[in-house]
């Protein structure tokens, strides 16, 4: 637990390397087209739970590894952003169903640690290009769909991404009270 605390509050946070596509603004919503690099993640499957208790959860799992709870005993130092895929159904909320991950630092790509918690999964992702905007605050599912709903209208019908899932992203540790970095992703197809 300590190793988890230290490495949130001290450690600097390494970002997911990305390009910038494209910015594009209407009806008074900001957004923007990037492109992400692929890499191994570390990754929580969570069902049965409210997305704002399960997404929490999810992000105490990563931390601790992070932090050290992995086969090395080794802090790995935090990169941003803890994403949570979130599953919508056909209301807009969203189904007891998420997969909390991280990318795990650049430094431990090539061979991560190994979880001590066998709920955590490491996985190979490709790149992907996604849309996204940006919010603030201490974020909450009904925060989540607001922003994709706002999203959606902002694309219109012509861009074309995954609809049956999309990206809750957060950058700040809990501790962090102000100036909060949240943001919706949808991948495009």
């Amino acid at each position: 637990m300590l190793g988890m605390v230290k490495n949130s509050l001290l450690s600097t946070v390494e970002a997911w390397p990305y390009r910038l596509l494209s910015k594009g603004e209407k009806d008074q919503l900001s957004y923007e087209e990037r492109t992400y690099e692929g890499g191994k993640f570390a990754a929580v499957e969570l069902v049965g739970k409210s997305f704002d208790e399960a997404s929490k959860e999810g992000a105490v799992k990563l931390l601790k590894y992070v932090g050290g709870s992995n086969d090395k005993g080794v802090g790995m130092g935090m990169t941003a952003p803890v994403s949570i895929t979130a599953f919508p159904a056909e209301d807009g909320s969203f189904q007891q169903k998420v997969k909390v991950s991280l990318r795990i630092p650049s430094q431990f790509q090539d061979s991560p640690p190994c979880p001590t918690d066998e709920s955590i999964k490491i996985e190979e992702r490709q790149g992907m290009t996604i849309y996204s905007t940006q919010f603030g605050g201490y974020a909450k599912e009904a925060d989540y769909v607001s922003y994709a709903a706002k999203l959606k209208a902002a694309l219109g019908s012509d861009a074309a991404y995954h609809k049956d899932s999309y990206l809750c992203n957060g950058y700040d540790p809990p501790m962090k009270p102000y100036g909060r970095r949240n943001e919706v992703w949808f991948v495009k197809e």
